[in-house]
């Protein structure tokens, strides 16, 4: 396994996803995941298997998330042996280029049965900046290192 490589495919199969939501196209979206695959929305919702998250936003992107783009920045790839990474970013999905990425979503991938690197896992997340910026206001011991 050659991690340079590893880590240029890992940013590709993100890529790849972000790709298939521009397009609206559920079923490629679905691909990038395992078929136990968890999606964890940041509304809330649990999808399982790639066949399902690809259906579920299938549906999402012929209604609500019709004609959105979503813009993904990769903050860290963190590696776990040869077949496992976390993979942390921010990003946003909009109709028109966004003001500020105030989404963020940590994704496990592992390579998959077919040595393809896969999304196993994602919890996406809404930043709250008010809350976080009182928080660091009143308990400075809070903040995290700058990264």
């Amino acid at each position: 396994m050659n991690a340079t490589t590893d880590t240029a495919d890992i940013r590709s199969l993100i890529e790849r996803s972000a790709d298939a939501w521009n397009r609206g196209d559920g079923n490629a979206y679905g691909e990038c995941f395992t078929a136990d695959a968890t999606d964890v929305t940041y509304t809330g919702t649990v999808y399982h298997g790639g066949a399902e998250i690809g259906r579920g936003h299938q549906a999402l992107f012929d209604s609500f998330l019709k004609d959105t783009r979503l813009t993904v920045e990769i903050i860290e790839i963190r590696r776990y042996g040869d077949d496992t990474a976390i993979v942390v970013t921010r990003g946003e999905s909009s109709k028109k280029a966004p003001k500020l990425l105030g989404k963020l979503a940590t994704y496990t991938v592992v390579r998959d049965t077919d040595r393809q690197w896969r999304i196993a896992a994602v919890q996406k997340t809404q930043r709250k900046r008010l809350m976080e910026a009182l928080t660091f206001t009143f308990q400075p011991a809070s903040r995290p290192a700058a990264r």
